[in-house]
């Protein structure tokens, strides 16, 4: 077993945590950053048509995404707790499938995106007039759909061995590449929104080059060693459940962005949804992150919790609550008081001004209860509770977003679709607390039954 993975059970936990979630965090933060600074150039290079273009597209990097994460989580999961157990073969034997699954899974969605990705811009609540300017952005950035899931899938498998630092780099030098090729493509070369896509690809086949690397190092506690096409559908199955709720979850974020378009496209329009591009931005720059702190959190939790050190989980996940939580305070306190300020980086014109600094401030108006929401979800995650985990990723934007989403609008206008944010996040925190209330004591006594 590698340093890295031994240490996930011998370290003292604020220092461990410290170690895992400040690159995580980071790399959050400079991911976060790149997103802010794409759409940056993107409206001054383009216009608010160009930011209603990427609203629209979205939904399909979402889906991208989704599928790296269930596939990447699904296999952290797993391997965290055999390197906790001492089952190397069985963590290698789970590495080998998440590549082939990554690899395999994102060229069949790229495939059938092109094939139908005229009828999928209109679906995705494209107006007219932006339809071929979507088109152009997309068609770009589903060339690099392999690139895109491998570096994602793989950062979730280099943080479960406790290797933070590789995960973070990673990040960094996908986002850093990606700001600096953005104003000279889009500006200099004058390329538009395929401009911004292509400097997208680029990046992330940078990214997953670097990871690449990483493993044919020799510095992983996995190794590439057998590595062969051969599916293991028992072991696929059980990769996929725990993973699903993160798929969920974030396909849950491209069905809550179309249902989002198609709102605006009835009680705003192009200009609206240019707003909703914007807001979204910084929301997401907001909150992402937080998810560095669960990130951090995962791996310590099941390490431990596959060597039956509870006090060790119990200890790691309460510190991970009181970050998040103090964390979704100051973000929301920012929003709230500089609205404004936040939304003019994106636009100088005056009505995506007044009209963005209240979305973004109604949207987070709820906040304060979205770390405890992530956290409390990455938890179920990391300790196999695919069930729990599932049930929470479908509360906030399934369940609760999407309907509100559907039905506020026709009685407030377009205030409606902010107001739906704030009231579904209350929901959800309320079902988080209930569900950790009733059901972590039951999973402790099963754990401590096996000792």
């Amino acid at each position: 077993m590698k340093e890295q993975s031994r240490r996930l059970g011998e370290d003292s936990i604020p220092a461990l945590m410290a170690r895992l979630s400040i690159p995580a965090f980071i790399g959050m933060f400079v991911m976060g950053m790149y997103n802010i600074v794409d759409t940056i150039f993107v409206s001054y290079g383009v216009g608010a048509q160009g930011v209603a273009a990427l609203s629209i597209a979205f939904p399909v990097q979402m889906i991208l995404m989704a599928m790296a994460a269930m596939f990447g989580i699904g296999g952290a999961s797993i391997i965290s707790r055999s390197l906790g157990a001492g089952e190397q073969k069985q963590a290698n034997r789970v590495y080998h499938q998440v590549i082939w699954l990554v690899v395999l899974s994102s060229i069949l969605i790229a495939l059938i995106t092109f094939i139908f990705l005229d009828p999928l811009i209109r679906f995705f609540g494209a107006p007219a007039d932006i339809h071929n300017v979507t088109k152009d952005f997309l068609s770009v950035i589903l060339l690099g759909a392999v690139f895109q899931t491998f570096g994602m899938a793989m950062n979730n498998i280099v943080r479960s061995e406790g290797n933070a630092r590789t995960a973070m780099l990673t990040m960094i030098i996908s986002a850093v590449l990606n700001m600096l090729l953005n104003p000279l493509f889009i500006m200099g070369f004058h390329m538009g929104v395929r401009g911004s896509a292509l400097a997208t690809v680029i990046s992330q086949a940078v990214g997953a080059a670097w990871l690449l690397i990483y493993f044919l190092s020799g510095k992983s506690s996995l190794s590439l060693s057998g590595f062969k096409f051969q599916m293991d559908w028992s072991m696929i199955m059980r990769i996929v459940a725990i993973g699903f709720p993160s798929f969920i979850m974030m396909s849950a974020g491209s069905i809550v962005t179309i249902a989002v378009n198609w709102m605006l496209q009835v009680y705003g329009g192009t200009l609206a949804i240019a707003v909703y591009g914007i807001a979204n931005r910084i929301v997401t720059f907001a909150i992402m992150p937080i998810n560095g702190v669960t990130q951090g959190m995962q791996p310590v939790v099941g390490f431990n919790y596959g060597s039956k050190n509870l006090d060790r989980v119990s200890k790691a996940v309460k510190l991970s609550m009181l970050v998040a939580t103090a964390m979704s305070l100051v973000a929301w306190g920012m929003v709230e008081i500089f609205p404004m300020q936040l939304v003019r980086i994106f636009s100088n014109e005056p009505q995506i001004i007044s009209e963005g600094a209240t979305a973004v401030r109604l949207i987070l108006l709820a906040a304060p209860t979205i770390g405890f929401q992530i956290v409390c979800g990455g938890l179920y995650q990391a300790l196999g509770q695919a069930r729990i985990s599932f049930i929470i990723s479908l509360m906030r934007q399934i369940i609760c977003l999407v309907p509100l989403l559907l039905i506020l609008p026709n009685f407030i206008g377009l205030h409606g679709v902010w107001y739906a944010f704030p009231l579904a996040d209350l929901i959800a925190f309320t079902v988080c607390l209930v569900i950790l209330l009733t059901t972590s004591k039951r999973i402790i006594n099963e754990k401590q039954a096996e000792i």
